[in-house]
């Protein structure tokens, strides 16, 4: 019996230890995103009445907002839709301007690695943008062999940024037939997206990818498909990671 309280013990102090953990790291996570929800809710918005305006049903829109909930993908499949396209090309479209959470997975996955399938799909759900730019700031690659905290952080940004982004896209989808285009909505947005991005510019790397990454967009904007988005996305990404393994060189032999 002695034995059996010994054993269990320990084990009930790391399980709640770990939970405490986690739950702290939950704090971390929705304190680092919160600036950025009135830009999300804004953006949000703006999907969802581009959704209404160009002839999606109020249970269309709502399906689509809930089970695609990727705001250039929706963006982009949207006039496609409106203009009749076939459907392989609205899909190829939106799977197209996507392809950057390939990216992100890539770099986020290695984190997640010791949990088991379906939760890693169900946390995939929920990789946004906003994910890739303040998850590796708290957990760079050096700590892919560390999961403690890493959950409690993820869900902590990504939980708050699908409710301000879903409340905001159905705020959209209901007013969007009573709000006039004079009132300059979409352009809040873009603002929005600009006081979302900058903060995340934390070095010169992360400096280095947002300039060549607009250049590109700027230059590659009439590819077909949008695959400048997805250009943009790989040449910005490349470019930082290689600058920061230059500084990092630079750092080891100073």
């Amino acid at each position: 019996m002695n034995n059996i309280q010994t054993d269990t013990e320990p084990r009930a102090i790391a399980q709640t230890d770990a939970l405490l953990i986690e739950r702290q790291a939950f704090k971390d996570g929705l304190k680092a995103c919160l600036p950025t929800m009135p830009g999300i809710f804004a953006w949000g918005m703006v999907t969802g009445m581009a959704m209404v305006k160009a002839g999606m049903t109020l249970w269309q829109a709502l399906g689509m907002t809930f089970i695609v909930f990727a705001g250039s993908a929706q963006l982009a499949a949207v006039p496609l839709i409106a203009a009749n396209v076939p459907v392989s090309v609205v899909f190829v479209t939106a799977l197209v301007v996507n392809l950057r959470f390939v990216i992100f997975s890539a770099l986020l996955g290695p984190h997640f690695a010791h949990l088991p399938w379906y939760k890693r799909v169900w946390y995939g759900y929920f990789n946004a943008d906003i994910t890739m730019g303040l998850f590796p700031q708290r957990f760079p690659a050096s700590s892919m062999d560390k999961p403690e905290g890493k959950v409690g952080f993820f869900t902590g940004i990504g939980y708050p940024n699908w409710c301000a982004w879903q409340a905001g896209s159905v705020a959209g989808i209901l007013l969007g037939s009573q709000i006039p285009p004079s009132w300059g909505v979409g352009y809040a947005g873009t603002l929005a997206l600009l006081a979302i991005a900058i903060p995340l510019i934390v070095n010169a790397a992360a400096l280095a990818g947002v300039v060549i990454a607009a250049t590109v967009a700027i230059a590659a904007a009439g590819l077909p498909y949008r695959l400048g988005l997805l250009l943009a996305v790989v040449v910005g990404m490349s470019v930082a990671m290689a600058v920061d393994m230059v500084l990092d060189r630079k750092r080891r032999s100073a």
